[in-house]
């Protein structure tokens, strides 16, 4: 067990009853204005946590078929729990730098304040990009950063990324960025779609 699932399986039992509710409900509510799916999408939440995002989309989607995946086991028993949309929305274990699916499987990929904490950036972008469909989306939700606060915040592990970067990390894996949206503060929206021919 690495020192971040064990944060996470600690932090998991509260984790819905401290500030981060009424952060987290403020961040969906903002994402849900530019969210675009199919009729009967079939989406990935990467670091779902406690599943509140995977409920709000089934909610404003109903005929959306959702997997919330997670490295936390306590974070994952959470979600489970609090499902309101089973069997439409399903929750597995799983590390992002090797996603247990298949290639082209989704419609949508999400990722909310979790890609801080990924040690290789790269990685999980290629797995996103082979678990997307073509014309498939990445909604990649987090704290933008300067070089300055990334340098000072990597000895925690814990790495934020500017919009340029993240459109770099995007084009090394046929990931097209299509524009970056201000949800809360410094939380920044960076919307990909996946296109095999580019």
């Amino acid at each position: 067990m690495t020192n971040k699932e064990k944060f996470f399986d600690l932090w998991a039992p509260n984790y819905d009853f401290l500030l981060t509710t009424v952060f987290y409900q403020a961040v969906h509510k903002r994402l849900l204005e530019y969210v675009e799916l199919l009729e009967r999408p079939n989406v990935l939440d990467l670091g779902c946590g406690t599943g509140r995002l995977l409920n709000r989309l089934a909610f404003k989607f109903p005929n959306l078929q959702g997997t919330g995946l997670d490295l936390s086991t306590q974070m994952l028993h959470q979600a489970r729990q609090h499902n309101q949309h089973h069997p439409r929305l399903i929750f597995v274990r799983g590390n992002a730098e090797s996603l247990p699916f298949a290639s082209g499987q989704f419609d949508a990929v999400f990722n909310t304040i979790s890609f801080l904490h990924y040690p290789n950036p790269e990685t999980v972008f290629a797995e996103v990009s082979r678990v997307l469909c073509n014309g498939g989306k990445f909604y990649l939700v987090d704290w933008v950063g300067t070089q300055s606060i990334s340098s000072f915040l990597s000895k925690a592990k814990i790495k934020f990324y500017t919009p340029q970067q993240r459109e770099k990390l995007g084009q090394k894996s046929s990931l097209k960025c299509l524009g970056h949206y201000y949800l809360l503060g410094a939380v920044l929206l960076t919307v990909f779609t996946y296109r095999k021919d580019e």
